[in-house]
């Protein structure tokens, strides 16, 4: 390749390609990061088993496994975007990742479940700090707004994919160990410093905190969650469990009054007033809850109740990961032909129907056969969620674009920890495994065809 001799404006190279190569490395630093957060909410829980076998305790321990991630993912969310431009994003990106690799190795080291459930909840707040981080990165990266939509396309995918791939990269790796879907962070922390090392460091913004309010979310979602969780166990009168819901009851008002009289709210309240806003959060919940609360309880149901091992289980899942990723791709073409509503609608309808089918398959119904019951729900989620974020975004100003994002992200993976803290508590209960596994299916069945019905009544929104 020749070089041109005549003079250059830029002497050291040229400056469009150093950007498209720094755009790149961000790009690979934002997806490699949504993956592993992503995928962590969900690799534990073909591996629940095998840590109650290691470390000792209850259905309540192995929920506690699974909501300190998302609840302090949930709780912390909202906040993180403010500390994201005050320390700036590359900063505050590198901070989380670093968090968040630090308490991979420390739950891989876990010598209790306690160790283990602390070290879950550090991994959380490292989530929550990266995942706005994430999204600053590409919006400095790629400021033609062409480039950025095909860059946030592309990490939306790493989610996606991690999503998908979450049970069945777990089965695998539990063969090993338990530990290992832990340790398998490490690796992708070292890629990360590599990334790091050529990202140019960010820009600081004066950004306002709502300290109240964010103490308020914590004591909230953490009560509630709490308080749902320990009366599986010990039932909704014993003392701490009353305290803990009382306790997630005022931090609630508490929250909602910041919010409205606060000068720098984290969830401006009139949001809520746009029915092109509260039907895509509820509808973010209603999958979280439906998806999440299905692979927390057959990823128990297989092992514990089929006999599968934990490699047959996240086989298991392996239609429902190949079908989901192909409607990845459909979800967006239904969108484009139809408009957003119909694949919300037809999405969460379609996710109803197969968790009723689950609902009444008798337990004799062949391991293979269940596999396949499950691609419905993997499929209408896909076709679901990225209409309802479309919607979202549609209905909100530029400049509350990422607020709203936050919004949706936090209804999300408090949706997950509801599902694990109450299904859990269902399936402890006196009626058995199956008869409460039954009854939570049938709760996400009625909740995603309330917002099914709901979502017809969208409208698009008007282009100027």
């Amino acid at each position: 390749m020749s070089i041109p001799v005549t003079p250059s404006r830029h002497p050291l190279g040229s400056v469009p390609a150093q950007r498209a190569s720094g755009a790149g490395w961000a790009l690979a630093a934002a997806v490699l990061g949504f993956f592993v957060i992503t995928l962590d909410a969900l690799v534990v829980n073909v591996a629940l088993p095998s840590i109650r076998d290691d470390l000792g305790g209850g259905v309540t321990g192995l929920q506690w496994v699974m909501d300190g991630y998302t609840l302090m993912f949930a709780a912390l969310l909202l906040s993180s975007g403010a500390l994201s431009d005050r320390i700036g994003a590359r900063q505050a990106y590198a901070a989380g990742f670093a968090l968040f690799i630090a308490a991979s190795a420390a739950c891989g080291l876990a010598p209790g479940l306690g160790t283990l459930v602390a070290a879950r909840l550090v991994q959380g707040a490292g989530a929550a700090v990266m995942l706005p981080a994430s999204m600053a990165l590409i919006r400095e990266a790629y400021p033609d707004p062409a480039k950025r939509a095909r860059a946030i396309s592309i990490w939306a995918m790493g989610g996606a994919v991690a999503s998908a791939a979450g049970p069945v990269l777990g089965g695998f790796l539990t063969l090993l160990s338990w530990r290992a879907i832990f340790f398998i962070n490490l690796p992708v922390g070292v890629a990360a410093l590599f990334l790091f090392a050529r990202i140019a460091r960010s820009p600081r913004r004066d950004a306002p905190f709502d300290r109240t309010g964010q103490v308020a979310a914590v004591l909230a979602m953490g009560g509630l969650t709490y308080g749902v969780i320990e009366a599986g166990a010990d039932g909704f009168g014993t003392p701490r469990v009353a305290a803990a819901l009382g306790l997630a009851a005022v931090a609630l008002v508490v929250f909602l009054t910041s919010q409205a009289r606060g000068a720098h709210p984290m969830v401006p309240l009139d949001l809520f007033r746009s029915r092109g806003v509260v039907i895509p959060l509820l509808g973010g919940f209603a999958f979280t809850v439906g998806f999440y609360g299905l692979v927390f309880l057959l990823s128990l149901y297989f092992q514990e109740l089929r006999g599968l091992s934990s490699l047959g289980t996240g086989l298991a899942f392996l239609p429902m990961t190949i079908v989901t990723a192909f409607m990845n791709l459909v979800a967006a073409r239904a969108a484009e032909r139809f408009g957003a509503r119909v694949p919300i609608s037809a999405g969460l309808f379609l996710m109803a129907v197969g968790l009723l089918v689950l609902c009444v398959v008798p337990q004799s119904t062949p391991a293979w056969l269940m596999a396949l019951l499950l691609v419905p729900v993997g499929a209408g989620g896909a076709l679901a969620v990225p209409s309802l974020t479309a919607v979202l975004l549609d209905n909100v100003p530029a400049d509350r674009a990422g607020t709203a994002s936050g919004v949706l992200n936090t209804f999300r993976q408090m949706g997950g920890a509801l599902a694990v803290a109450v299904y859990g508590a269902l399936i402890a209960a006196q009626g058995g495994f199956l008869h409460g596994m039954r009854v939570s299916l049938l709760i996400s069945t009625v909740l995603l065809l309330v917002i099914a019905a709901a979502s017809l009544m969208l409208r698009p929104v008007p282009k100027n």
